[in-house]
């Protein structure tokens, strides 16, 4: 397990630290926090998908804070941000989960369903979320403006699927903490973005969504974006269309080049 970990735990509450295991597991015993296997589960032998960027998001069913789902029917016509978490009841996770509360009106105006995970059953999701609201004065609670589901995958079997555990813990799944990923996934169920952190490391929320703004326009209007873009910004012409075609496109006086593979355009206009 990484160095990491033990920290980790001793920053969890105390009732919470207590039940994770920490005994050695044995060829016969798969244990989980907080349930037990009497066999090591089925979906550790099972190929996992090579998830890159433009394959299909793999569709799984799950118990979540807003009941039962199928992901791919939950995305819908939809773009969705799913985003996984090591362990309830942890610091970093908190401040991350409150944020991304906060600014789900900012995600619903573009058309974005968030959907978090974490390696928990559902009555620590809600003891949790209690705790993300009062420490973050998020409206994360069912039913709230901020509302948005929490895989419980105590399993693990979903973070193995979209593969969100280190290679030093793949065999351990029991006591593992799943790492920080985030996955953007459009309409067409499509992965257009893959984003990993270490557990040690929050995440930043307001590039999440200056990512979506690139994706959707870049969609929209057959552009790319240059580096540390946000909506309003000038937009480069991709390689794939000619100077003159872009001209006809964005028009003449709206196009500069600064070189032959180096084009700029405004799409204020």
């Amino acid at each position: 397990m990484s160095s990491f970990t033990p920290v980790f735990r001793c920053l969890l509450r105390p009732n919470v630290a207590s039940r994770l295991v920490t005994r050695p597991l044995s060829s016969a015993t798969f244990t989980s926090t907080p349930r037990a296997f009497a066999a090591r589960p089925k979906f550790l032998g099972k190929e996992q998908p090579r998830l890159r960027l433009g394959s299909n998001a793999p569709n799984f069913t799950a118990e979540t804070t807003h009941g039962k789902i199928d992901f791919h029917e939950y995305i819908g016509n939809s773009w969705c941000i799913l985003f996984s978490h090591p362990a309830d009841f942890t610091p970093v996770c908190t401040t991350e989960l409150g944020a991304f509360a906060k600014m789900r009106p900012e995600f619903d105006a573009r058309n974005v369903k968030l959907i978090g995970l974490s390696a928990n059953g559902l009555a620590q999701h809600d003891d949790w979320i209690k705790d993300i609201d009062e420490v973050t004065g998020s409206s994360m609670h069912v039913g709230s403006d901020g509302s948005f589901p929490v895989i419980a995958d105590e399993s693990r079997e979903i973070a193995y699927l979209y593969d969100m555990v280190e290679q030093s813990q793949i065999e351990s799944l029991a006591t593992a903490f799943t790492i920080r990923s985030v996955f953007i996934v459009d309409p067409q169920k499509k992965i257009r973005l893959i984003m990993t952190y270490p557990a040690s490391t929050g995440r930043n929320t307001s590039e999440v969504l200056r990512v979506i703004d690139s994706l959707q326009t870049a969609d929209k209007a057959g552009i790319a974006t240059p580096v540390n873009w946000n909506v309003g910004e000038d937009v480069i012409v991709p390689p794939t269309v000619s100077t003159a075609d872009a001209k006809k496109k964005f028009g003449a006086e709206n196009v500069k080049e600064l070189k032959p593979y180096l084009r700029f355009t405004s799409l204020k206009k």
